[in-house]
């Protein structure tokens, strides 16, 4: 008796994908894929979403908390998250010890490549970006770390019931 085949995508769930079509899964191209995708942006492009840089320039554990919760997929709770990301930021100076291990999730979950350095480098010495990037990542890719989870999962069954709602390609013979 052999083990029944898994399949890659099966986790895939389905949320607006990058083209923006409701339903469309997430591709995950790391596990199903050998060539990675590219990031959607740079690692320098904060200003491609100003409210983002202006909102992690002062108050970076709300973007951490944000992007943690997304990628985690609502097992860990953004206050949660942003409140340990600030406890290490005080106690040990260090946050990147942690936001670090998130972008790693990222690249896995999305196929990206360890660019443009290993992820502990990129956090340690651009924090603030690595974590802008990220969130962008996230938006570009269908999911809003803004409204969490739980918004995205909302979002996407909404998405569905106007997808079935739809009219079929109706059209008039005569």
């Amino acid at each position: 008796m052999g083990r029944p085949e898994q399949n890659p995508m099966s986790h895939a769930q389905p949320v607006p994908g990058p083209t923006g079509i409701p339903g469309q899964p997430i591709p995950m191209t790391g596990a199903a894929s050998n060539q990675p995708s590219k990031w959607t942006s740079e690692l320098f492009d904060c200003m491609n979403d100003g409210e983002n840089a202006v909102i992690t320039c002062f108050f970076p554990f709300i973007t951490f908390g944000q992007i943690a919760e997304v990628i985690d997929e609502g097992a860990s709770s953004c206050g949660t998250s942003g409140m340990l990301y600030g406890a290490i930021c005080c106690l040990l100076g260090i946050p990147c010890i942690y936001s670090c291990t998130f972008r790693a999730k990222l690249r896995n979950k999305f196929g990206l490549p360890d660019a443009p350095a290993p992820d502990w480098i990129t956090h340690c010495f651009c924090e603030y970006c690595a974590l802008c990037q990220e969130y962008r990542e996230l938006k570009n890719r269908g999911l809003d770390p803004a409204i969490g989870w739980s918004g995205n999962q909302q979002k996407q069954r909404m998405g569905q019931q106007q997808e079935m709602m739809a009219p079929m390609g109706q059209r008039m013979m005569g």
